[in-house]
């Protein structure tokens, strides 16, 4: 189980930051956990860019 979970969190690290591990994608043991990370970590940085372009077009309080 905590291999799991230190690969998703790998996974998430690397999908914030919008890279992939070839090799860590591929793991038979680990491997779902590190994409389901990456998936993951893509939409929270998506949602953080689209939040911070939102406040942008807002206009100031």
């Amino acid at each position: 189980m905590e291999d799991a979970l230190a690969a998703y969190a790998a996974g998430h690290a690397d999908g914030t930051a919008g890279l992939r591990s070839l090799a860590r994608s591929e793991d038979p043991a680990t491997g779902p956990d590190y994409r389901v990370g990456v998936a993951d970590g893509s939409v929270a940085a998506f949602q953080a860019e689209l939040i911070a372009e939102i406040r942008r077009l807002l206009p100031p309080d």
